[in-house]
């Protein structure tokens, strides 16, 4: 492997991709496998997610995203009768939605490139949707792209309609269709996701019931996820975001005792950094979040994560190398440099590899702790 960060690469066989969800292999949801990067002795050790509670201490706070996952991809069709998949990707004021235009693929839908501002797309029981401009808009309004600022018009409660006619975002390493229950995880209370919060999936009511009776706590928040861009490997766009007062004070409550604070997904660190100052106070808060954590914006809110495998060059990698850099300098005074959090992740990356480890959002967990 030559290395996880996004100027490195590493090549991920197909077998590593986790096809079908764990209850399909028959397993339960929570005994998918588990990679632990215990940072302060430099250790990487193997379980399964239903032994979680052996990394975690009384006192120790976990933090989790309570969006739920829609059916976010529709069928779409051309005025001149041609074929799409529609991919909706994160809502706007005013009625409006950042949607990704997909072509029909042999297994999965595909990028397509070659849609046009003012074009109009019949969607299922009367629906249509138009594109109104490149989202973001850096050129011209003709400009191609890969995400579209839309006008969406569907009958009656958008949720409904969803429910009825869409189905579940998936890519072409899942080889069919699962329902979207398979989708969604024990904390959802919100839908409005565009892909699973997929690091909170292998949690169960009971696991999270063990968890609090040893004295592990769990905060709520709410990030709504927008596509992913296996692709292109593009950084995060805006995702709305909200954080309670309460989960603030838990976090800052939780630091200040000097316990861990330790993220369920990367979505989960996304919005407390985009509440969290330079001095590591979190405070309530609630919009559309643009932080992108990466060496020249380090972790200020959490010194732990639970979270999958994340692809060859995926930005993701640039936030799990400063989450291991905030995890070395909360156990040492001296703190970390980016090249021992960047060695620590790819001898991970290296044993889950040797340890055939499954990607993706019904593959395998891996918990970051100092």
């Amino acid at each position: 492997m030559a290395g996880t960060g996004v100027t490195g690469e590493f090549t991920l066989p197909a077998s590593l991709e986790a096809a079908v969800p764990p209850e399909a292999r028959g397993l339960r949801r929570d005994q998918v496998r588990l990679l632990v990067s215990r940072v302060s002795d430099n250790a990487v050790e193997h379980g399964r997610f239903s032994d979680i509670h052996r990394w975690l201490d009384a006192g120790d706070l976990l933090v989790v995203n309570t969006s739920g996952t829609l059916n976010a991809a529709l069928s779409a069709v051309a005025a001149d009768g041609g074929e799409f998949e529609l991919h909706l990707s994160t809502e706007l004021p005013g009625g409006f939605w950042t949607v990704e235009l997909r072509s029909p693929g042999e297994r999965a839908s595909l990028p397509y490139r070659g849609a046009l501002a003012g074009t109009r797309y019949l969607l299922p029981a009367g629906g249509e949707v138009t594109l109104l401009a490149p989202y973001p808009l850096t050129g011209a309004v003709h400009s191609e792209s890969r995400l579209w600022m839309a006008a969406l018009q569907v009958p009656g409660e958008l949720i409904r309609y969803l429910e009825r006619h869409g189905f579940p975002i998936r890519y072409k390493y899942v080889r069919e269709r699962w329902p979207s229950a398979m989708y969604q995880t024990v904390f959802a209370t919100e839908f409005g996701s565009a892909e699973m919060p997929s690091a909170g999936r292998p949690f169960t009511p009971e696991l999270v019931t063990g968890l609090v009776s040893r004295g592990v706590q769990v905060a709520p928040l709410l990030l709504h996820t927008g596509v992913a861009s296996l692709e292109d490997h593009e950084p995060p766009y805006e995702e709305y975001f909200r954080v309670s007062r309460a989960t603030a004070e838990q976090v800052n409550a939780t630091r200040s005792a000097g316990r861990r604070v330790i993220a369920v997904g990367t979505t989960v660190v996304r919005a407390l950094e985009t509440v969290t100052d330079d001095r590591g106070i979190t405070s309530p808060g609630q919009g559309w979040t643009d932080v992108v954590v990466s060496s020249q914006r380090p972790v200020r809110s959490v010194s732990g994560i639970i979270t999958g495998l994340h692809e060859p060059r995926a930005t993701h990698l640039m936030m799990l190398e400063q989450v291991i850099a905030a995890a070395m300098r909360s156990r040492s005074s001296r703190g970390a440099s980016s090249g021992e959090a960047a060695r620590h992740l790819e001898q991970a990356y290296a044993e889950a590899m040797h340890h055939e480890y499954l990607w993706h959002e019904f593959g395998d967990s891996h918990l970051i702790i100092a």
